[in-house]
């Protein structure tokens, strides 16, 4: 499987499966000196993990990170304090599975002669054959999905050093649309979203707050709690507080559920939702995208111009459309209303609209960087649907036995965040290498 690479200088390998024994994030190009926790990476996945809400699948996976290669172990030299710093070596992250019983996998083995429509399961057996691995769909479940937000975690910490903030949310669900949101709303909007799922998570608050996890002990300790934890899941998931939706909007400012930065869009689009999900159906919708702070220049003609490496989230499972700027609307515009044109104000250029999404030519303007992308239903459905027997050819009838998402899109938008941060990291440092070489040229050293 090649194709399971990312980047050409800050890059990502990625493996694993939904009921394999885990997933790994192997991560190269991290700048030595950095400090980082599996706190707080932790503190992304469980935006995109399972069984938070009555939006997201009822699997119970912590989704709990182990960075096992890529730190200093200790200080280098007595007094450096570089202990658990970077050290430039590949970062490894592993996401053991630990809600994955035999259960689980029976109902899934009762139906995977029968391929779900909209699903990779009938694709993949005709790719891999009879050893495809469909139990839980594998290496196409959107769970790999958790290796892209752990390792795009490590690029957006870094791009945040250098001054780029990168953010999304839920724009559209279930035919519901947010109303525009200025990027700094937004972005504050999101900011306290991901700290109220943090103060309301009962693994941040049993294993990292508690200090039963913490980056002083060594794998095979941190393994000794996972065993425990893999026997305590439901344990441990009652002890969340049952804070009334009320006091979470009172004291956060943000919707109990979804990351939408207009409450009363996010009630409308969690009620559209329901009123779905009751018929057995799931739900689409859209997630934006915002870059803050992004440098004019990123991107490489022609074949990895910046907005077509952004339409490489078409990779993730369940996007079937990307858009950069006004996108699909620009079929309805003339040159003159589309055109974002420029003024000098107090020796910097100001744009008078953004309908490029910050980048022309394949080239970051120096405006934020806007995407959206498309969400599709989730295709497991608890509704009869027609397909055949995959090794018969016979025709057969499918409904879900096995656990399920109402929609993807509240559980997608960390992954496109994060998925967009690989992006930007890595066309910033081919950037600042070039504009390096550019400079030891133009002064002749």
């Amino acid at each position: 499987m090649i194709g399971c690479h990312f980047g050409r200088i800050f890059q990502v390998t990625v493996s694993g499966g939904s009921y394999q024994d885990g997933l790994t994030a192997l991560v190269q190009g991290v700048p030595p000196g950095m400090y980082i926790t599996e706190q707080e990476i932790y503190g992304d996945l469980l935006l995109r993990k399972p069984g938070a809400d009555e939006l997201s699948s009822p699997r119970k996976e912590p989704d709990l990170p182990i960075i096992y290669t890529g730190l200093n172990c200790a200080d280098t030299v007595p007094g450096a304090g570089n202990k658990l710093q970077t050290n430039g070596t590949p970062l490894t992250i592993l996401i053991p599975n630990l809600d994955r019983h035999d259960i689980h996998v029976k109902q899934y083995q009762d139906t995977n002669r029968t391929p779900r429509p909209g699903h990779a399961s009938y694709a993949s057996f005709l790719k891999y054959g009879p050893a495809d691995d469909a139990i839980g769909a594998g290496f196409f479940s959107g769970r790999y999905t958790a290796t892209i937000v752990a390792a795009g975690y490590i690029a957006k910490k870094i791009l945040g050093a250098c001054g780029i903030r990168v953010f999304s949310y839920v724009r559209e669900l279930a035919g519901v649309r947010c109303p525009d949101v200025d990027h700094e709303t937004a972005f504050t909007y999101t900011e306290s979203y991901k700290r109220m799922r943090r103060d309301t998570d009962p693994f941040n608050q049993e294993l990292y707050v508690k200090g039963r996890l913490h980056m002083d002990m060594r794998f095979l300790e941190k393994a000794r709690v996972f065993a425990e934890v893999e026997q305590q899941i439901d344990e441990i998931r009652n002890k969340a507080p049952r804070i009334p939706a009320e006091k979470i909007r009172e004291e956060y400012g943000v919707h109990e559920v979804i990351n939408c930065p207009d409450i009363a869009a996010a009630d409308e689009m969690m009620e559209a939702t329901r009123r779905i999900t009751e018929t057995g159906d799931s739900a689409g919708g859209v997630v934006e995208v915002v870059a803050l702070g992004v440098p004019p220049g990123l991107g490489e003609p022609v074949f990895m111009k910046l907005d077509g490496e952004l339409g490489r989230m078409l990779g993730i499972a369940s996007i079937k459309g990307v858009e950069v700027g006004a996108g699909f609307h620009v079929k309805d515009m003339t040159g003159s209303q589309c055109n974002d044109q420029m003024r000098a104000v107090d020796g910097k250029v100001v744009f008078l609209s953004n309908n490029a999404g910050g980048i022309t030519g394949g080239l970051s303007t120096g405006q934020p960087i806007v995407a959206r992308v498309a969400v599709k239903p989730t295709p497991t459905i608890n509704k009869p649907q027609k397909t055949i027997d995959k090794y018969t050819l016979e025709n057969a009838e499918l409904a879900a036995i096995t656990r399920r998402d109402p929609t993807i899109v509240n559980r997608v938008w960390p992954v496109c965040e994060n998925f967009t941060a690989l992006v930007l990291l890595d066309m910033l440092m081919i950037h600042y290498g070039y504009q390096a070489v550019k400079e030891k040229i133009g002064s002749g050293t």
